[in-house]
């Protein structure tokens, strides 16, 4: 409750501080439009390892994003956009390994070492997102925006399954231990309680004015902070949230 309470502060003091700055002559105030979209993408080190050899499934996951936005126009063609955001950034894949470094349980054992095999994977992250982007017109139907955001994350998980392989323990020649297909067979995983609560990043992004109040928009968000706390070493690549969206915008002001 406390992040939640700290996100809509920040915007609130945002909006504050802007309604109280004075007007350019060809500026209008505050202009307040809400989206609702659906993000697709992936949380991945830049460059795909060696180690990592098949991508065999990846399914969809309920990527929605809605929110609040408002933009404060400088001049005819510059502004400043904020906002709130409630969105899901998650994947759910699964892949072949090959000597791929792993942690795991297996028959409440936990076990360390090199993994070949198939690894299925979850990634969930719920969270409130503040945009702060320059916003550049190109005419009055198209509108592009750049800028950093900060996310504060509500729920988080970041587990899964190891299955149809091997585990060499500890070292690449260590003891080998075997993974099968069936339930008690597997072994599981869940890091979730590594990944970092507190997120920042670059969004990337334009929108185009098809009425007087309804637009679409294309976004891409990148993660500059890592998934994972940089403690986190079990996973030897960082991992960065990479996401598009596509969103539906109703203006109201």
């Amino acid at each position: 409750m406390a992040y939640h309470q700290l996100s809509i502060a920040l915007v609130l003091l945002l909006l504050a501080t802007g309604a109280k700055a004075s007007q350019p002559a060809d500026a209008d105030g505050w202009r307040l439009c809400i989206r609702a979209g659906y993000s697709l993408g992936a949380t991945t080190p830049i460059g795909i390892p060696a180690t990592i050899r098949k991508l065999n499934r990846f399914n969809l996951s309920p990527n929605a994003v809605v929110g609040l936005d408002a933009t404060l126009p400088f001049s005819e063609r510059w502004g400043l956009l904020t906002g709130l955001h409630f969105e899901h950034k998650g994947m759910d894949v699964t892949v072949t390994t090959k000597g791929y470094h792993m942690a795991m349980v297996k028959g409440g054992e936990e076990l360390e070492g090199v993994y070949t095999g198939r690894v299925e994977q979850h990634v969930k992250a719920w969270m409130f997102s503040l945009p702060l982007q320059a916003t550049y017109s190109l005419s009055q139907c198209w509108q592009l925006r750049l800028g950093p955001y900060f996310s504060v994350l509500t729920s988080k998980a970041f587990n899964g399954e190891v299955s149809d392989g091997y585990l060499r323990k500890d070292t690449p020649t260590g003891q080998k231990i075997e993974m099968g297909h069936e339930a008690d067979e597997r072994a599981t995983y869940d890091f979730s309680s590594n990944m970092r609560r507190l997120q920042a990043g670059l969004d990337v992004g334009a929108d185009c004015q098809l009425a007087s109040r309804i637009g679409l928009s294309a976004d891409l968000s990148w993660g500059l902070t890592g998934l994972m706390h940089s403690s986190f070493k079990t996973v030897e690549q960082t991992l960065y949230p990479i996401y598009g969206t596509i969103s539906v915008t109703y203006q109201l002001k």
